[in-house]
């Protein structure tokens, strides 16, 4: 008999029949509320009607034009379609399946437009498993061990990542552009560094958001010594911090901006967008690829994109972001096991911690254990899987917002109160 890699482990014993919504109903007849959304893809929910019409619709029309060969309509009103909500410099598109191609063809772009050998990489950035990718991911050993040798010219700076140093966010700030400096004095210097690429948010490092001074701090850095800023932005974009891309909250425009995950709803679906004059410097054949640009996922794409403008989902998941956060930090007040709240928008994490303030991996997965029991699906990240995480559908509501709270409220005393399994 056949069956599943061993390592592919579920981190839920769900067995999903049908979604709807923020909602995923089990094959033991149960309904869970799902804070998960396929790790932050179901950005309109599970099944939207307008996105499952508009796959539909092209499945019985044409399944794939490969882009290399022929173009087909849905990518070209995909191209329309985020010159809307793209910063206005960033007016050259290329597609491709999923994140760490995209975060790849970002690299692949920032070498061979400035012909230096190096990227900057920040302390806890996860961008992908491919090997490149993975070569650029400090999240987790667990990504990046075992298949060596990695990739060279990756350069790792730090991330202002305060809870974890046990500063304050300016201290951490300050610490992590000095760095940076010396890095550039010492490792890599300009001349040789390509980019810095940077997660507004770090996912599976711990959901742990960038600031204005840091990322205004990598953008004049890249513009004095001539070195490119990419923002990561698989996971922060389409609405999900608040803002339609995490960037927005920093006051800078990115070099290269890569999207993902959010995009198409489900469906694969990823993409660099850089300026036009950037873009024209890739070298002849260096981008394509078999599936890339799929006619079914980029017409999921467009209705994605008109339901989030349509339903106002980026101001959504800013006000329900704000709810579901205030009834996070409740909790944490009184639950000496959380550490830290933190997140942006509907990208928000609790982290837990031992009596001395060290991680606490095992009182985190008891809680995420529990939350299963509760009837909420939820997951875990940073370094120790010492993080637990929501990520909702962008349409939650508040009554969403309020039952994922309830449930959460008993998952953490379940977990540290030693009655969860």
């Amino acid at each position: 008999m056949t069956a599943l890699s061993p390592h592919l482990r579920q981190a839920t014993p769900v067995v999903a029949v049908r979604g709807e919504g923020v909602h995923l109903d089990g094959e033991d007849g149960r309904r869970y509320l799902d804070f998960t959304a396929g790790i932050g893809v179901t950005s309109t929910g599970h099944c939207h009607p307008r996105v499952v019409a508009a796959a539909q619709e092209q499945v019985a029309t044409l399944v794939h034009g490969q882009y290399t060969t022929v173009m087909h309509p849905p990518l070209r009103r995909l191209v329309d379609k985020l010159g809307e909500v793209l910063p206005q410099n960033l007016d050259s598109l290329f597609f491709t399946n999923s994140g760490s191609e995209a975060v790849k063809a970002a690299l692949r772009l920032a070498r061979q437009a400035t012909g230096r050998p190096n990227v900057l990489v920040c302390h806890g950035g996860f961008h992908g498993r491919t090997v490149a990718a993975a070569s650029m991911t400090t999240s987790g050993t667990r990504f990046r061990s075992g298949f060596s040798p990695l990739m060279s010219g990756v350069v790792v700076t730090p991330f202002p990542t305060a809870f974890r140093y046990g500063w304050d966010e300016e201290t951490a700030t300050r610490f992590a552009l000095k760095e940076l400096d010396y890095t550039l004095q010492t490792i890599s210097p300009p001349a040789d560094t390509a980019a810095v690429i940077v997660e507004p948010v770090l996912g599976e490092g711990g959901y742990v958001p960038a600031n204005r001074a840091f990322v205004q701090g990598l953008r004049e850095r890249a513009d004095r010594h001539g070195f490119l800023l990419i923002l990561d932005e698989v996971q922060t974009g389409v609405g999900r911090t608040g803002r339609f891309w995490g960037h927005e909250h920093f006051g800078v425009t990115p070099d290269i901006l890569v999207t993902a995950k959010g995009l198409a709803s489900g469906f694969p679906l990823s993409g660099i967008a850089a300026p036009e004059e950037l873009m024209r410097k890739a070298w002849a054949g260096s981008q394509g690829g078999t599936y890339g640009a799929n006619a079914v996922a980029c017409a999921a794409a467009c209705a994605t994109l008109d339901v989030v403008r349509d339903e106002k989902l980026v101001d959504n998941a800013e006000a329900m972001g704000a709810r579901l956060r205030q009834g996070l930090e409740a909790v944490a007040s009184r639950t000496p096991a959380i550490g830290d709240v933190r997140g942006m928008g509907l990208m928000l994490a609790s982290e837990f911690v031992t009596g001395d303030g060290e991680p606490d991996p095992e009182t985190a997965a008891r809680v995420q254990r529990a939350a299963v029991d509760e009837g909420l699906l939820l997951l875990l990240c940073g370094a120790w899987n010492q993080v637990v995480r929501m990520i909702p559908a962008l349409v939650i509501d508040a009554a969403g917002v309020d039952e994922g709270l309830r449930a959460w409220a008993a998952a953490v005393e379940a977990g540290t109160s030693g009655t969860a399994r």
